[in-house]
């Protein structure tokens, strides 16, 4: 079978074959061969849900029979292609555009940052296919500078994507906007209850392509997992890239300021490093993700939201230097190495407190990721020793040398070739080759069978910050640094996060302290001390802690702390304590449950992740939107500008 025997298999023809033979493609993508048939299919007119994650050629998958339907006009749209960055409309409209030389169709991207009167122009010609993000594709609309009225496909790329960025609502509108007639193909890696609705919507005959969940993580990607604190992460990862002879990868943060840190912290080293985040303007992405196309960069930092539509396919590793938020976004993440039939490491890593939800991940994708000891200061420097020692003999190898030949034999007139050698190589390395440029990385434990959070009634007001509370628990319950993480210290109280079975006795040593007092440690309620969605309510605090601090006798003038001090206001959950009686904390220290891994809670829409095809039919019985199409007066019609499109 030739190269482009599958391809021609499919149904593509002489306007598409040639561009694919010149991209060096050699065998269709799972996604490809399920769409193309499909669309090609001429007595087919119907809609179609397909599942496709990031970097499995689905830019090809409805490009390309697309571009063999449509012939050029230069008229009114016929193709609309909705994604949801201004990053991802430029790299499938040049993907498009290469698969495009025979078609001749006119295509454009639209979105927002750009010259509007540049836009207008291109528009004002007449283009056959638009790539746009909704928020300035609903301008144009509005403007009447963009016609639907003829449009014959209408895509939506990573509709879930659009959804999570906001823009679900101008997608509808657009879609309200189209003719009756219009074909809708819609991709999206995962299926939330909103997108079910809007497809049941506005959707008819639909469809849907599933890729096995087997497949949705390539086979030429490594994962593997380190357990590291969060302050040893940065160390970890510079030993990640030192020994690695042609580190080129993305590493992912989950903040803005976690990528400003880790950019500035690289490039203070030495390391060609990049960031990208919201706040970076378009002008700006163009520029990095160019230099780091010509690998000018070698790492980029970024948070998810920000790496939407970044399609390079010669990554040697994605590092998740910070835990992904789901298992979606690790899929997404992991997906932008492996590509092209590239082998490629993905590299995630885990605190202690973060197990659990980690374990949960690697159920949910059905994948074993494996746990690998991080390199130590010994291993980093030997490999950088032996990577020396290979490239000087490459070099012996080929006589490349021969210009310095002369200068060689003067410095062995004065010196033993030992230490000339010792000083050219101090000379051309510096202090790189000392295993003290590497910090030592703490071991970490982390228990198998869960970990337990732990309230402790002690804070700020009583004279603790992070060490001293540190060193309590190491006095008076016997536990080590390894088996203490995560220790949040605010003005009245305490967060710790502990071993489960180390939980109980430490709670009752806590307790012990208070000498017949109120029990000042217990097992966290779920959701305490965890972040944002575990805020705690002022007001419920105040009414129920105010005054308990001096019958736990350790007040003013106690031992834990000294001076009198107002209630911060800074309360746990309401109504936590409320109505207990003395002595009720210590009571349920036999209580603890256990955060050990368990299955995750399936949110509404989401059980159509595991089976696409049986969760339509169910749709199907309430009613779908049918061959006559959509109800055009369901559809929201907002007027009310949107900021940042």
């Amino acid at each position: 079978m030739t190269q482009l025997d599958e391809f021609t298999a499919l149904g593509l023809g002489e306007k598409t074959l040639p561009a694919i033979k010149a991209k060096g493609f050699e065998t269709p993508s799972p996604i490809q061969k399920l769409t193309i048939p499909v669309l090609l299919d001429e007595d087919k007119h119907n809609d179609i849900i397909a599942q496709a994650q990031t970097g499995t050629g689905k830019t090809a998958a409805f490009g390309l029979p697309v571009l063999e339907r449509l012939t050029p006009k230069k008229g009114p749209v016929q193709g609309l292609i909705l994604v949801p960055t201004r990053e991802l409309a430029l790299q499938v409209t040049e993907e498009l555009l290469s698969f495009n030389k025979y078609s001749k169709l006119v295509i454009t991207a639209i979105y927002g940052g750009a010259s509007m009167s540049e836009q207008l122009r291109r528009l004002g010609k007449g283009v056959d296919i638009v790539v746009g993000t909704p928020g300035r594709i609903l301008d144009h609309l509005r403007r009447g500078t963009l016609n639907l009225k003829e449009l014959q496909y209408l895509i939506l790329d990573e509709a879930d994507e659009m959804l999570n960025m906001g823009f679900i609502d101008d997608v509808e509108a657009i879609l309200a906007e189209s003719n009756d007639y219009r074909r809708i193909l819609l991709f999206s890696a995962t299926m939330p209850a909103r997108i079910v609705e809007l497809s049941k919507r506005y959707m008819k005959d639909v469809e849907v392509l599933r890729v096995p969940s087997q497949e949705m993580t390539t086979d030429l990607t490594d994962q593997i997992y380190f357990e590291v604190r969060d302050s040893d992460k940065f160390d970890a990862l510079t030993r990640i890239i030192d020994v690695e002879p042609e580190f080129y990868g993305i590493v992912f943060c989950r903040t803005k300021v976690a990528v400003d840190e880790l950019v500035t912290r690289l490039t203070q080293r030495g390391y060609a490093a990049e960031g990208l985040h919201g706040d970076v303007s378009q002008a700006q992405r163009e520029k990095i993700l160019k230099k780091f196309k010509n690998k000018q960069v070698t790492i980029l930092a970024a948070t998810d939201v920000a790496a939407r539509g970044i399609d390079i396919n010669n990554l040697t590793h994605v590092i998740n230097y910070s835990l992904p938020q789901d298992s979606e976004s690790y899929v997404h993440r992991i997906g932008r190495t492996g590509r092209a039939g590239n082998t490629g490491t993905a590299i995630t890593f885990i605190s202690s407190s973060e197990y659990r939800q980690f374990v949960m991940m690697q159920r949910e994708i059905k994948v074993d990721i494996k746990k690998v000891p991080i390199p130590t200061a010994q291993n980093v420097v030997e490999i950088k020793k032996n990577r020396i020692k290979d490239e000087l003999a490459e070099i012996i190898e080929n006589e490349n040398y021969t210009e310095y030949g002369e200068m060689a034999a003067d410095l062995l007139k004065d010196q033993s070739p030992e230490v000339a050698m010792a000083a050219v190589l101090r000379l051309a390395f510096k202090n790189e080759l000392e295993e003290s440029n590497y910090p030592e990385i703490r071991s970490i434990h982390v228990d198998r069978r869960g970990t337990a959070r732990l309230f402790i009634s002690i804070g700020k007001m009583d004279g603790y910050d992070v060490r001293k509370l540190l060193q309590l628990l190491k006095r008076e319950c016997g536990l080590t640094d390894s088996q203490i993480d995560d220790v949040k210290v605010l003005d009245s109280f305490s967060f710790v996060t502990v071993p489960f079975s180390e939980a109980k006795e430490a709670i009752r040593r806590l307790n012990d302290i208070s000498n017949g007092g109120r029990p000042i440690a217990e097992i966290a309620q779920d959701g305490q001390g965890r972040g944002a969605r575990g805020a705690y309510k002022k007001e419920g605090f105040k009414k129920d802690y105010k005054g308990k601090r001096d019958s736990a006798g350790y007040a003013k003038g106690s031992s834990y702390g000294a001076g009198s001090r107002k209630d911060s206001g800074e309360g746990w959950k309401a109504g936590a304590t409320r109505g207990a009686k003395p002595g009720a904390r210590g009571a349920r220290d036999a209580q603890a449950v256990v955060h050990a891994p368990r299955a995750s809670k399936k949110k509404k829409g989401e059980d159509w992740q595991n089976d696409f095809t049986e969760f339509f039919a169910r749709q199907e019985q309430g009613g779908w939107g049918g061959k006559s199409g959509f109800d055009k007066k369901a559809a929201p019609r907002k007027d009310k500008k949107r900021g940042n499109r």
